[in-house]
């Protein structure tokens, strides 16, 4: 009679043990081909699912920095200050991942409602330029996905503006609700929007649920990865798992909520409590600079990053975006305009109300030339200066024209 080995015994005995362990092993192996290079949620940092004091496992969400429940939008610094610490910040190496298609499921009156949340929050938030309003959209449907937001485009986009200062998004609580769009406008941003939920992504911000314009410092900017600037926003994901593509795994449904409730609820709560003021880009009285300008190697921001190759261009030849007020001296403004043209090389100069407007690149959209607010060409060449002005914001210039009303 045989004796059975201790060893052999012990395996035979604990076959059943060592196959799960072999499974979980496996399964780990997979899911990390399924994310190279990206963070896996362990580590000093990592703020993915834990296991808590009890043996229960916790998610982690409760303890994000700009999570839902905070208020995202308020700066802790004046515009120049803010600029100046937001260019400090390197970019981090871990990049903004690669965005997954928007799986889109609903009803058709699920479908014009995430539509048109959507397009109205790249409006209201972007302006018009095509990268700004893609790279907000992207950011909306990575927000749908994650388990720390709303599972709906439109309750993502108004989520907090029912508190009186809890808004994700600045426009649905600093009064921007009122602001009308041109039907130009509404068309370009609706197809945008129907593209991204129909699967399209915007690469450059990847898996990003954060931004702010680099003009504001708000007090969570240093505690989430800076993964991408387009334009004059520049976009931020959590640490950890929590910025992963594996993050993004919840399942969206439809059954978006009514915009025009939401919207009225968020104008009711911003009228009784409102927010402090926030700060603004400089106009150009104010800083005697270009928020943008085209030159003929590209386009610079003055107080920012670049747009494409060059360099700022404020004063010199090229074509400067600016920032008026109303409440500006006309006469004033064109004195500005000229110091930004000195010399005999072209130059020109546009300026409109509100820097969502202003444009990335030439030639001047639709959008923008129809809320175009001042125009200057200086004296070049024989002629004279070209002035026009928006009457309705500058009343009976004296300097100057109006420009047309209704501006191809």
């Amino acid at each position: 009679m045989s004796t059975d080995h201790p060893l052999r015994r012990h395996v035979r005995e604990n076959a059943p043990l060592l196959g799960v362990v072999a499974v979980m092993i496996a399964a780990f192996i997979g899911l990390a081909a399924l994310s190279p290079g990206e963070p896996t949620g362990t580590g000093k940092d990592a703020s993915g699912p834990a296991i808590g004091k009890n043996g229960t496992m916790t998610s982690g969400l409760d303890g994000l920095p700009a999570a839902a429940n905070d208020t995202v939008v308020l700066s802790e610094l004046a515009p120049d200050d803010a600029r100046a610490r937001n260019a400090l910040v390197d970019f981090a190496k871990v990049g903004p991942g690669a965005p997954r298609p928007f799986q889109f499921r609903g009803t058709a009156a699920d479908r014009i409602r995430a539509r048109d949340c959507l397009a109205l929050a790249g409006m209201a938030e972007a302006g018009s330029g095509d990268g700004d309003q893609r790279a907000v959209m992207q950011v909306i449907l990575n927000r749908v996905r994650h388990p720390a937001f709303a599972k709906t485009v439109c309750g993502v986009v108004f989520e907090g503006s029912q508190r009186a200062t809890g808004c994700q998004f600045s426009f649905t609580c600093d009064g921007s609700l009122a602001r009308r769009y041109a039907d130009a406008s509404w068309a370009a941003a609706r197809k945008r929007a129907e593209e991204m939920l129909g699967g399209a992504t915007y690469a450059p911000v990847g898996n990003a649920t954060h931004f702010h314009a680099d003009y504001v410092y708000p007090w969570w900017s240093p505690q989430l990865d800076k993964v991408a600037q387009v334009g004059a926003h520049i976009f931020f994901r959590w640490r950890g798992h929590w910025g992963t593509t594996a993050a993004l795994s919840a399942s969206y449904a439809g059954t978006e909520p009514d915009p025009m409730a939401l919207r009225q609820t968020a104008i009711d709560v911003a009228e009784a409590n409102p927010l402090p003021t926030l700060p603004a880009t400089p106009t150009l009285l104010e800083s005697g600079e270009a928020v943008r300008t085209i030159t003929a190697t590209g386009a610079s921001d003055v107080n920012g990053a670049a747009v494409a190759s060059g360099s700022p261009g404020s004063p010199a030849a090229g074509v400067h975006f600016v920032i008026v007020s109303g409440s500006e001296s006309p006469e004033a403004l064109v004195a500005k305009a000229r110091m930004l043209c000195p010399g005999d090389r072209y130059c020109q100069v546009y300026g409109w109300s509100d820097a969502g407007d202003i444009p990335a690149k030439l030639p001047l959209p639709a959008a923008s030339r129809q809320t175009l607010k001042f125009s200057f060409l200086p004296a070049r060449g024989g002629s004279g200066e070209a002035v026009y002005f928006d009457c309705q914001l500058f009343p009976a210039p004296a300097i100057g024209s109006c420009l047309p009303r209704a501006r191809p």
